[in-house]
């Protein structure tokens, strides 16, 4: 059943047009992911959607019996009410009817006698049974613990940006309605509260419209991808993973397009340089032609970021934790934590909120002095500090002007200069953008402009406190991209299982109680030691280590560093997990009975699956102007590589093994 439709939606400010003439329509089981670079307007569409911003152009058409409830970016609550109460607050007849008797109960309790407000209660309370809502409560306090807020009575004026952002997204949960509308509901929340928040939506029932640049997420809760690109929407009937196929696609048709558009001007050019006959309608006609293909707007490119700018050189001692420990009052963040980084170490730091990573970050940086132990940077560290929190911009001051106090000209790795306009303009700032006031910007711009702030000063060292949030997939990908050739160390807070999976090769966890533990391998490795260890895992079914997760990030094992990935590298007071029997310790290793029969058949299974990998390719080949085929060969195709990877991760494991049992024989 179509519940929304949206037709020629148009929506400007001042000369820089959002979306312009978009048109889709949603029914009940749709779940959409809206993507697009930051400042495209993808927030501004939904609250046109939401009808909480008028659109310039077009209209929205929503099904009578359609209820919406939208989450936004940036919650607003009275900080005067409870956490309890904040949930309840503007949220639709249903919550408000709870948030109304919590209040009279509330007062009742300090005036017990009063009759009207007696009164009061049970008229609520009535309406309360008419509405079928006294589940609420618990709902919304089961919602809250899993998004890690335990203290209901805390007001909501003591909270942080974060900890509001996750009473709304409770709030939005909770209550009944056809249609959700989240704007980046995975900002702010640990990847359990991700993975439980992804599997709550893959669950519940009726549409979901949301913006996220978590890529997992995307992949298994969405089923129909929209992308504002230039203004224009594209819609796309695929989870994240096909929508880069078709959006692959679609650019190779234009760009064949724009290429035959490009043969027709020089012909037509030329034709007109040798006199073309302006009196003849036929010529008036060519003459027009040629116009209208000069004029055509040729907009379908990708903009692309390049910042491969050098950095400083590192010698070879880089950073050394000894000892640390530090506490947050009476309770202990970190407890005698001891490592020793190394060149291309790309170490992700992950735990509860509040579990003390930022902190750690800012006793790297000098910001916060430790209780005890050390912590001492090499000579040569050069620290780059990408910090959570909003920086301090001044407004009126110009996106140029910003960037040019870092650095007017930089170095590239091949040892070109670049000047900061240039570096601008791979940054998605336009030179007319350039000049613009700070101010102007959407607040992903002023997060991609403070990121390319950091990078200009060509450190060596970095450190990145939750890069995912507010930047959008575009420019996390070639922040990818930049961190597998950066030269030096990588140390990286993040809720984003993907980044994760695709830039680090170490995880140090906080584990409570001051316990931080170096686990070597990336997130989904992490994950899948804590569920083999049968400690407790947030949605086990939907670590980022199932079925589509790393298919789709990759391991990019080209890419890491080695040096990086030296489980001996680093000094960890803690026991690194996933370490198996050592020989060492006179713990004699074998193969199982299974493994034996699967180590001695593993070379030709591998070779079996590389073969049907290679004749479905060819298949592919031959089948190119059959599209039914083709697809059903893409499925397979995808199937095939999954099978492969999962063969090869087993071959490595069981050579690994033999080898062990061989040297500990010899030995």
């Amino acid at each position: 059943m179509n519940i929304l439709t949206v037709e020629h939606l148009t929506k400007s400010y001042g000369e820089k047009v959002l979306f312009q003439d978009a048109s889709f329509g949603m029914d009940e089981h749709d779940k959409i992911g809206v993507i697009g670079v930051n400042g495209t307007g993808k927030s501004t569409f939904l609250r046109v959607i939401a009808g909480l911003e008028p659109a310039d152009e077009g209209r929205v058409s929503v099904n009578r019996d359609t209820r919406i409830t939208f989450l936004s970016q940036n919650p607003e609550f009275d900080p005067g009410i409870t956490v309890l109460r904040g949930v309840f607050q503007n949220g639709g007849p249903e919550l408000e009817v709870v948030s109304a008797y919590m209040e009279a109960m509330e007062e009742l309790d300090l005036l017990p006698t009063d009759e009207g407000l007696q009164a009061k209660v049970t008229k609520l309370s009535q309406e309360m049974d008419r509405l079928q809502v006294w589940s609420l409560e618990s709902d919304a306090k089961s919602v809250l613990s899993r998004l890690g807020i335990t203290d209901f009575g805390r007001k909501m004026g003591e909270l942080s940006g974060g900890q509001r952002k996750r009473v709304a997204l409770a709030s939005a949960l909770i209550v009944p309605s056809e249609l959700l509308i989240m704007d980046e509901p995975t900002n702010h929340i640990d990847n359990d509260s991700v993975a439980w928040l992804e599997s709550f939506l893959q669950k519940r029932r009726g549409a979901l419209l949301l913006i996220t640049h978590d890529r997992y997420f995307l992949d298994r809760v969405c089923n129909v991808m929209l992308e504002l690109d230039h203004g224009r929407l594209f819609r796309y009937e695929a989870n994240y993973s096909r929508f880069l196929e078709l959006k692959s696609e679609r650019e190779e048709r234009e760009a064949a397009s724009e290429q035959k558009r490009q043969n027709l001007l020089r012909n037509e050019l030329a034709w007109i340089r040798r006199g073309a006959q302006a009196r003849s309608t036929k010529q008036k006609a060519r003459i027009e032609r040629f116009e209208k293909l000069q004029n055509m707007k040729t907009e379908f490119k990708s903009n692309s970021l390049d910042i491969s700018v050098a950095s400083t050189r590192l010698g070879r001692k880089i950073l050394e934790i000894s000892g640390l420990r530090k506490s947050a009052g009476e309770r202990l963040l970190i407890g005698e934590l001891t490592y020793t980084a190394v060149p291309g170490d790309r170490v992700g730091i992950v735990g509860p909120n509040g579990s003390g990573k930022s902190t750690l970050l800012n006793m790297i940086a000098g910001r916060i002095q430790p209780d005890a132990g050390e912590i001492e940077l090499g000579q040569t560290v050069k620290l780059g500090y990408f910090t959570q929190e909003h920086q301090e911009m001044d407004g009126k001051q110009r996106v140029i002007e910003y960037i040019k106090e870092e650095a007017e000209v930089v170095e590239t790795a091949d040892g070109s200069r670049i000047t900061a306009a240039q570096m601008l303009e791979r940054f998605l700032f336009p030179p007319a953008m350039q000049w613009t006031p700070i101010a102007k910007l959407s607040g992903g711009e002023k997060r991609r402009l403070y990121l390319l702030r950091v990078l200009m000063g060509a450190p060596n060292v970095l450190l990145l406190d939750e890069p995912t949030n507010d930047l959008d997939i575009q420019t996390l990908t070639v922040l990818e991209a930049y961190l597998d050739e950066f030269p030096g160390a990588v140390f990286v807070v993040s809720h984003d299982r993907y980044f994760l999976d695709r830039t680090v090769d170490k995880i140090m966890a906080f584990e409570g109680g001051g316990v931080v533990a170096v686990h070597v391998g990336d997130y989904s490795d992490y994950e899948e030691r804590l569920q083999a260890a049968g400690k407790d895992v947030v949605n086990p079914g939907l670590s980022s280590g199932a079925a589509g997760g790393k298919s789709l990030a990759g391991k990019a094992a080209d890419s890491k560093n080695a040096g990086g990935a030296d489980s001996s590298s680093g000094a960890v007071s803690a026991s690194t997990a996933g370490s198996s029997k050592d020989p060492a310790r006179g713990e004699k290793l074998k193969f199982s009975y299974n493994e034996q029969r699967e180590y001695e058949t593993i070379d030709e299974k591998v070779e079996a699956a590389e073969q049907r990998l290679t004749a479905i390719t060819e298949g592919m080949a031959a089948a190119v102007s059959d599209a039914v085929k083709l697809q059903e060969l893409m499925q397979e195709q995808q199937e095939a590589e999954a099978e492969l990877e999962r063969l090869m991760d087993r071959w490595a494991y069981l050579n690994e093994l033999a080898e062990k049992i061989d040297s500990q024989r010899n030995g």
